[in-house]
C-alpha cells in the first residue's frame, strides 16, 4: 500500500485543515468532493470511497501537509498530520 493509499482518520483530516486555515468548504472545493461529504467524515458518520478518501487526503498534502502514521516516529506515538518544511527551510537548515 503506498502512502497516497493510507486512509487518514477524522482527526487527521480536522487537524490538517486547521494546519493550513481551511474551512470544511475550502477542503471540498480542493478536494473536488461536496462539502456534506466532508462534514460527515470529519464527524465519524461516513467512510468515504477509496477515490474520496485520495482526493481529500491529496488536496491536503498538496496544502503542504504531512500525514504521519501510528507508530512512525516512537512505539508509543499515534497518528497525526505536521506542515512540510518550505524548501528555503530545508536549505537553511542544512547549511546550520
Amino acid at each position: 500500500m503506498s502512502d497516497a493509499d493510507r486512509i487518514i482518520t477524522p482527526a487527521q483530516a480536522r487537524a490538517a485543515r486547521a494546519l493550513v486555515s481551511w474551512s470544511q468548504r475550502d477542503l471540498a472545493a480542493h478536494a473536488g468532493v461536496a462539502e456534506p461529504t466532508i462534514t460527515q467524515f470529519e464527524r465519524g458518520n461516513r467512510n468515504p470511497s477509496r477515490a474520496v478518501a485520495r482526493a481529500i487526503r491529496t488536496a491536503l498534502e498538496t496544502a503542504g501537509v504531512e500525514f504521519i502514521a501510528a507508530h512512525a516516529t516512537s512505539l508509543t506515538g499515534g497518528e497525526g498530520v505536521r506542515l512540510r518544511l518550505q524548501e528555503s527551510e530545508v536549505a537553511r537548515k542544512r547549511t546550520e
